[in-house]
């Protein structure tokens, strides 16, 4: 690219610590021209992220011109916007602790509560009324743009922007298939003493749904890894497998993959996300108790874990800003920037990608949000035919996309009944309709001040 090509990138959400950064740092090593336009709900921390952002051009490693600005309002940060990434999180860290504890009373556990379990309906139930209001303004301001979405529950949010919108160009980008990729690569430098693989090394046909998606089909250097995944999954079932001994005991994000062998050795796919995304999709297997879930040797998500990031982060706001620390250029955190970069033409990129579907799962609903392969280049994402999901596998899925369906109708129609139908629904809530009752009122009591729109 070069400077007659700056484009314009809307961030709602950019004053985030977490994505933002990794954002950041990616832009910053490419050879990218660009105005980042910054909008939060909360001022301060755009403005934060403008001066840190920033600060990036005086690394002597950054390769890119990159403008950060913090916007007053979303209308001022999407304005003939190129590009717009979706990022944002409804409610308090309190809140979403209160989504994961208050089913445990009755007997309820989830892993993540991010895109499955009672706590996903509460999350898209807050989330989607703001995402209505954000597509009407895509629409005034930036029809043209293309919308990546990193925000969760990744399907539901794509369905209203298509509904609200039905000519709008999004797809939807995840890192969640990183572990299982890595995975793979450390597998095959065990094996054939390879050093290096890259998660990028790995080929792959990936179908499914966004937290709950498979490789048919795994390869490196034109070799089937398939044989070579199902020698470890036979070996280490019981024990499990770790590429770093016992992380998961600390590190909630990790696991040994007891899940993901298991499913594997029941349906012959290999999982492609991690282990604790995988179980909030299935029934009660792997969530049943804490005993249960330890047995399977992966954790929920710990609230001082997520206490314990953001006050690292925190501490490194000052620094960054003051230019006595920089962000690291580069680091492969994500597909997003190189997707923005073949958007633009700067080259074909393959990647996963979640889509509309019509017609790459083949039998998945026509409208579904499904994930699978996709080729990006200039102005264009093309998905990829996946095939079909196996029964057993398509009889899990369904149920999730009917329920993500049922929420998202019952956004557009202010119904709170509606979406009663898909909490009770959802393959972890396992007590009686009485209870499920009380506790559905529980969990839309703990936040009533963010569902003003269904009154």
């Amino acid at each position: 690219m070069n400077k007659n090509d700056r484009i314009t990138i809307a961030y709602i959400g950019g004053g985030s610590m977490d994505f933002g950064w990794k954002f950041f740092s990616e832009l910053a090593a490419e050879e990218l021209y660009a105005t980042v336009n910054l909008y939060d709900r909360d001022k301060q921390l755009s403005l934060t992220n403008e001066v840190i952002g920033n600060k990036l051009r005086e690394n002597p490693e950054c390769k890119s011109d990159i403008i950060f600005l913090a916007s007053d309002s979303p209308e001022e940060a999407l304005k003939n916007a190129d590009i717009v990434i979706m990022s944002i999180s409804q409610g308090s860290l309190e809140e979403a602790v209160s989504e994961l504890t208050l089913p445990e009373a009755y007997g309820i556990y989830q892993s993540t509560g991010e895109q499955a379990g009672p706590a996903s309906i509460i999350r898209a139930l807050k989330t989607l009324p703001e995402y209505i209001q954000y597509t009407e303004l895509i629409k005034k301001y930036c029809p043209e743009a293309w919308i990546i979405n990193l925000t969760n529950p990744m399907s539901e949010c794509m369905q209203i922007m298509h509904h609200i919108f039905p000519e709008i160009k999004i797809f939807g980008s995840t890192n969640e298939l990183f572990q299982t990729l890595e995975l793979l690569g450390g597998l095959v430098e065990l094996e054939y003493g390879i050093s290096h693989v890259r998660r990028r090394d790995i080929k792959y046909n990936l179908i499914g749904i966004s937290g709950f998606s498979w490789f048919d089909k795994v390869s490196y250097n034109g070799e089937d890894l398939m044989p070579l995944f199902r020698k470890y999954a036979e070996k280490y079932y019981k024990n499990g497998f770790e590429l770093h001994q016992n992380e998961y005991k600390t590190n909630p994000l990790s696991s040994a993959n007891k899940i993901k062998f298991d499913l594997f050795l029941r349906y012959g796919l290999i999982p492609a996300v991690p282990d604790r995304i995988a179980a909030d999709f299935c029934p009660g297997w792997y969530l049943k108790s804490p005993s249960v879930i330890n047995s399977w040797k992966f954790s929920q998500t710990s609230v001082n874990y997520i206490k314990k990031i953001n006050i690292d982060r925190s501490g490194r706001v000052k620094p960054l800003m003051s230019g006595t620390e920089f962000l690291k250029v580069g680091g492969s955190y994500d597909d997003c920037v190189l997707q923005i970069r073949a958007l633009m033409g700067n080259g074909n990129l393959i990647t996963n990608a979640c889509t509309i579907n019509s017609g790459q799962v083949a039998n998945l609903p026509d409208g579904a949000i499904v994930s699978t392969n996709a080729l990006i280049s200039k102005n264009n994402v093309q998905a990829v035919a996946a095939g079909k999901l196996p029964d057993e596998i398509y009889a899990l899925t369904i149920r999730h996309v009917i329920n993500q369906s049922t929420v998202v109708k019952a956004v557009i129609e202010k119904d709170l009944d509606i979406a009663f139908n898909a909490f009770l629904n959802d393959p972890l809530v396992n007590t009686d309709l009485n209870s499920v009752a009380e506790l559905y009122k529980e969990m839309l009591s703990s936040v009533r001040q963010r569902l003003i729109y269904y009154c």
